[in-house]
């Protein structure tokens, strides 16, 4: 948080001037703190202001400003190329859950095809009930990796357990943890010591800076980069699955140099929604998607209605890369 002190005689025109000022630079938000002291916060997630402007302001007495906490976020660059699918963006597809040998062969050929290098496959599934498929567990791992390498792939999938993390990283590119998850932090820790990439899923009912708080885990811990993942969040509204956060998403990419990416897939809750979903998230500047895809979907053991099928997933492709061809060439791109 940034702030300005006023001196004791600071008047009321003076304080007007730096709000005026610094509203007019790009403030986010302006506050005062009135007691013995006026004190202005300054919300600043752009990174606009810079304080020091206003230390010589009529009125100002002092300037000050937080030091940030989650260094790593807020300063890291990502150390590898994760361009998959489009350039400059982040696609990864894939079925909810591995399945059958046919099932992953199937899908992966199609979207090794569509350019993607990265493609999405669940082995262990926290599911809500104990009765749904928990997932093919080490043997889909074995086999869904060796899938995607036959096809220059490679696999992202979800930890839920730290005691998995050795095992997984034997056989995946990518950790992905879930919703549920996004506060284990013995399971964040575990994730980032294996050195590899951690896919940080939005906690369903977390704050933006709580999901900052728990890639900051993973990083401290030693991941090689954290990729943010916008799933929805729970609010009221039920008419789909969770309520799709852009702005939210958007915002955190004010704070981070780390790639931004959304899951339309698990906001919409259905197929009807996906590709909307998808294509607000490029629109809005976002770094990629993670789509769930199935050749088949009515056969699918877990989350069938919100699978794009492969002709549907092509479809969003091709719309992504148009929009993103649009945003390059408007007089004021989305950066």
């Amino acid at each position: 948080m940034k702030s300005i002190l006023f001196a004791a005689d600071a008047t009321p025109l003076q304080i007007a001037a730096v709000r005026r000022a610094l509203t007019n630079a790009g403030a986010a938000s302006v506050s005062m703190l009135n007691g013995a002291r006026s004190v202005m916060l300054i919300g600043d997630p752009a990174g606009e202001i810079h304080l020091e402007e206003y230390r010589a302001m009529p009125g100002v007495e002092d300037v000050m400003q937080q030091e940030e906490k989650n260094v790593h976020v807020s300063g890291d660059r990502p150390p590898m190329d994760l361009t998959s699918g489009i350039e400059g963006m982040t696609m990864i597809a894939g079925p909810c859950g591995i399945e059958s040998e046919e099932q992953v062969a199937v899908i992966f050929a199609h979207l090794a095809k569509e350019g993607l290098r990265f493609v999405r496959g669940g082995a262990y599934k926290p599911r809500t009930s104990p009765h749904d498929f928990q997932g093919a567990r080490r043997a889909g791992l074995e086999m869904a990796s060796e899938i995607a390498r036959d096809y220059g792939l490679q696999l992202v999938s979800e930890a839920v357990d730290p005691r998995d993390i050795e095992l997984m990283a034997r056989y995946v590119s990518v950790l992905q943890i879930g919703t549920r998850s996004m506060q284990n932090f013995a399971l964040l820790k575990e994730a980032g010591a294996s050195g590899l990439p951690v896919l940080l899923k939005r906690g369903m009912s977390a704050t933006v800076e709580e999901w900052i708080g728990a890639a900051e885990h993973a990083l401290v811990a030693g991941a090689a980069t954290v990729i943010f993942c916008e799933r929805g969040i729970r609010t009221f509204e039920s008419i789909t699955r969770n309520t799709l956060d852009i702005l939210g998403a958007a915002a955190l990419k004010e704070k981070t140099q780390l790639p931004v990416i959304i899951d339309p897939s698990h906001a919409a809750g259905r197929r009807s929604l996906v590709i909307q979903g998808g294509l607000a998230g490029v629109a809005a500047g976002l770094d990629g998607l993670l789509v769930e895809v199935h050749h088949d979907p009515a056969s699918a053991r877990s989350d069938a209605s919100q699978a794009l099928t492969l002709d549907d997933f092509s479809r969003l492709m091709e719309l992504s890369r148009a929009v993103r061809a649009a945003l390059r060439e408007a007089p004021v791109a989305v950066r």
